[in-house]
């Protein structure tokens, strides 16, 4: 199998589930799945939780680079997201539109002041993840010619 370019990402039906799907990125390949309760055979993580891993990453490489630049005593980071939706109400109470709200957690471990770790969790928000999903995003679709 050929690789992709770096920064295209495909995602093809594998056919051997209803929802399974072959996610290939660069010379890498994956499956993704939805849960069984979803429709899927859960043979792999399902959109969201792809949606949250590439936050996570972003969010942990970001902060070992700025730590490694800084000369920081980081030893280890783990990061731990959810997606939920919120249903959110007006000023009377009247039911709003879906609010789609990411909930990220970070532990930092190291030989860290207080300030290093406050400065570290502001970093965070500076991952490009973080700034495409936190901006307008922009989504055109076309056809693809086989």
């Amino acid at each position: 199998m050929e690789p992709l370019p770096h920064g295209i990402v495909e995602v093809r039906e594998t056919h051997g589930g209803d929802l399974e799907m072959r996610v290939k990125a660069g010379a890498h390949t994956l499956i993704a799945d939805e849960p069984r309760e979803a429709g899927g055979n859960d043979f792999g993580p399902g959109p969201y939780d792809l949606l949250l891993a590439a936050l996570g990453t972003c969010t942990a490489m970001t902060l070992r680079l700025y730590a490694r630049r800084k000369n920081l005593k980081l030893s280890d980071v783990r990061v731990r997201l959810s997606h939920e939706r919120v249903h959110a109400q007006d000023a009377n109470g009247e039911p709003m539109a879906a609010l789609e709200r990411i909930t990220r957690q970070i532990h930092l471990e190291g030989d860290l002041s207080e300030a290093e770790q406050a400065r570290l969790l502001e970093i965070a928000d500076r991952c490009p993840v973080h700034r495409t999903l936190s901006g307008t995003i922009r989504i055109e679709t076309t056809r693809m010619d086989a």
